[in-house]
């Protein structure tokens, strides 16, 4: 009697390994006409967007927060978060939720506010630029990189700061004169 190795053979490792190291899938999103990313681990689920519940004295990226599953969960909008105007609320508006890594390695989960989610993409690193120095909308230090995609950028964030909790703390207690995007 045979059995049947399920293991792969080391060049299979290999292959596998190199492919996945890369290859990153990225989930791209809408806020104001314009194309954003985050990188697929880092996502937990996509809900429909309903209503939220305000808490008092947040800064204004910080919308309130869900009832998921028992867990309160903080929702942040991006576009307030990158200094600019909130969209209006459509049938396409959906909350995207998130997992983060503070500072002191706890995870951290926070639902963001999209106007619509498109797909998932595979970018390799070699469609990956660097943040530009100037000339993005956003801080460069949100931006993991600019993946280059059917000719086209799309903004891939860097999560775990463009999401920050300590930071959201902080700008909770500057004034907002201060909040100017770099």
């Amino acid at each position: 009697m045979s059995t049947l190795n399920t293991q792969p053979s080391a060049s299979m490792k290999t292959a596998g390994s190199v492919a996945l190291a890369e290859t990153t899938q990225y989930l791209t999103f809408m806020l104001a006409s314009e194309q954003f990313a985050l990188g697929i681990l880092a996502i937990k689920e996509i809900i429909e967007y309903n209503s939220l519940t305000v808490v008092p004295m947040m800064p204004p990226c910080v919308r309130g927060v869900i009832n998921l599953r028992g867990a309160v969960v903080p929702v942040m909008d991006l576009l307030a978060r990158f200094g600019r105007p909130s969209s209006e609320t459509t049938k396409r508006t959906c909350i995207v939720i998130v997992e983060t890594q503070t500072a002191e390695q706890d995870s951290q989960v926070i639902g963001v506010l999209v106007d619509a989610v498109n797909e998932v993409l595979d970018i390799v690193p070699t469609d990956i630029e660097a943040a530009p120095a100037f000339g993005a909308r956003i801080r460069t230090d949100f931006i993991h990189g600019m993946g280059k995609v059917k000719g086209k950028f799309v903004i891939l964030l860097n999560a775990n700061h463009v999401l920050s909790i300590d930071e959201v703390t902080q700008l909770a207690q500057t004034p907002a004169t201060s909040l100017a995007l770099n």
